[in-house]
């Protein structure tokens, strides 16, 4: 891209490509904070960039170069966001996995990253003695020495202590190159690996996208690296020359402590976030704080009690990881279950299933497109069918069904596709089924979401046995919790003779939502087994 042809609607490398603006702010604001964390660690720009040179310099050592894959397991924290610049840094393609994968699930990612390194913390090490690594020739680990590992390995406090990075090692970055690829949940085949660059991920929450977020502010960062909501916020701060105040979880109790301790400024609630946030005892001090402003996602009729106990302006949108938030709200908006109007720069259309527009009012799926050249998705890894069907007629479509009112605002009704949505978690339908019937005694198996209690959705299956066998519900739990991720791991079991069914053999889904929990379902809480996270070494 030479000046005199520059398309004025993308903007120069100094302003959304990594390296560049790690080095730009170390300039600019030397002594300015970007991040700080729980330990009370604080790097100012001067120090970002000297920590991620270094990362950089060993990852470089160990054969990373300019377009390389390089797999990430880990939840976030200083190690994590030291791995995403440095390799971003190095012109490589950030590509982070879910610390929960294991089994099937882990092994197809491994496949389709095409990574040879793979940055993990140590506790996740020997999950991978379960699976075929693929392209895997060696491990980095984080936090310690893994208790066994079937690759080489090395340590990343030895490589993050690395020399000066050599100069023939900096090849130009433009922002249309790839930047990362973002495992999403697939709901009729394996996760797809989103392919996206610089450009769709500062459009995605950039200054004329998220134009109340501003340098000045200091960002909350609660959400794993592998998710859109951390990786998102931590390039979000970056771009702006701003600060980020970085909580390992969200906990209840240490939210607005930490809040203050920080002075920070802004802060995404997702999915239950904001209940637990109101659950809390009130206090004389519930606004003597520096928050200004949060994110609910999804926005419920708890947001007017948020804004008026805490005092800060709470906003919305609508986003996932292939779009970049086409829908943003007003503050603290009044109509009941919006998600906002259309951003400027981002085309939207409403349309049927042959793509033909709805009338406002009426139900269709949300079709977009964004007047930036990269300022989107760039398809799906290794998948051209799915990029093509994704990408028909010229237009992304999300799969999600809208309404829009006669004032332009914007209501979610549904998922036209078969994700569920668990505590902030997307999860694949397809992939609960596959290890469902993986066990003996399934014939087959049928993963639907059912309304939580506390927002979102709980992962339901129904099950219908193999001929002369029966199912054991709590049995079959026990089998999933060691193969699938916590929160794909169904509350609900429901076992039926043979599940409905169409004339052409598909499963009925529909009816068997429709219907939910019946008196016949098995509750895992109800009997006691309660599943959580695996803790990893700090």
């Amino acid at each position: 891209m030479t000046e005199t042809h520059r398309d004025s609607r993308v903007p120069d490398r100094e302003t959304c490509v990594v390296r560049y603006l790690i080095d730009r702010w170390a300039a600019e604001t030397p002594n300015d904070v970007y991040a700080i964390f729980e330990s009370g660690e604080t790097w100012t720009y001067t120090e970002l960039r000297e920590k991620v040179r270094a990362t950089a310099a060993g990852l470089a050592a160990h054969g990373v170069a300019q377009g390389d894959h390089v797999a990430v397991w880990l939840f976030g924290g200083r190690e994590g966001i030291l791995t995403f610049f440095a390799i971003n840094y190095l012109g490589a393609v950030f590509v982070p996995f879910n610390t929960a994968y294991k089994g099937m699930l882990l092994e197809h990612v491994l496949h389709n990253s095409d990574a040879r390194l793979l940055v993990a913390n140590r506790d996740l090490i020997p999950r991978l003695a379960e699976v075929d690594t693929a392209n895997l020739e060696a491990v980095v680990a984080v936090a310690g020495a893994p208790d066994s590992s079937p690759l080489p390995w090395h340590s990343f406090e030895e490589i993050a202590q690395s020399e000066e990075l050599l100069p023939e090692l900096m090849h130009p970055i433009e922002p249309w190159h790839n930047q990362s690829i973002i495992y999403t949940s697939g709901t009729t085949g394996p996760s797809k690996g989103v392919l996206s660059s610089y450009l769709h991920l500062f459009t995605n929450a950039g200054p004329e996208t998220w134009h109340f977020v501003t340098g000045t502010d200091r960002f909350l960062v609660n959400m794993p690296l592998f998710h859109i909501g951390g990786m998102g916020i931590i390039s979000v701060m970056l771009a702006r020359g701003g600060s980020i105040a970085v909580m390992e979880n969200f906990d209840t109790e240490r939210f607005w402590p930490f809040v203050r301790q920080t002075e920070t400024t802004a802060a995404f609630l997702l999915g239950v976030m904001a209940t637990f946030l109101l659950k809390q005892q009130a206090t004389e001090s519930d606004k003597d704080h520096s928050l200004r402003l949060a994110f609910m996602v999804p926005m419920t009729e708890a947001a007017t009690e948020l804004h008026q106990r805490f005092g800060i302006d709470i906003y919305t949108i609508f986003n996932m990881t292939e779009i970049s938030s086409p829908i943003v709200s007003d503050p603290n908006p009044t109509k009941r279950g919006t998600c906002g109007k259309k951003r400027d720069g981002v085309d939207v259309r409403l349309v049927d299933e042959n793509d033909c527009e709805v009338g406002v009012g009426e139900i269709g799926e949300m079709l977009v497109r964004t007047d930036r050249p990269w300022g989107m998705n760039s398809g799906y890894y290794k998948n051209p069918e799915a990029t093509a069907q994704a990408w028909r007629n010229g237009w992304f479509h999300t799969g999600d069904c809208f309404r829009r009112d006669e004032d332009g605002y914007y209501y979610f009704v549904d998922r036209r596709k078969d994700a569920i949505r668990r505590r902030g978690e997307n999860i694949s339908s397809f992939e609960v089924e596959a290890e469902v019937v993986a066990y003996p005694a399934v014939r087959e198996a049928a993963a639907y979401g059912v309304p939580s209690e506390l927002s979102e959705d709980d992962v339901m299956v129904a099950v219908a046995p193999v001929a002369g066998q029966t199912i054991d519900p709590e049995a079959l739990t026990h089998f999933l919790v060691e193969r699938m991720a916590y929160f794909m791991v169904p509350r609900y079991i429901r076992i039926l003779d043979e599940l409905p069914k169409t004339p052409s053999a598909k499963v009925q889904k529909h009816l068997l939502r429709g219907e939910a929990v019946t008196e016949d379902t098995w509750d895992r809480e109800a009997a006691g087994i309660k599943v959580k996270r695996e803790a990893l070494s700090a």
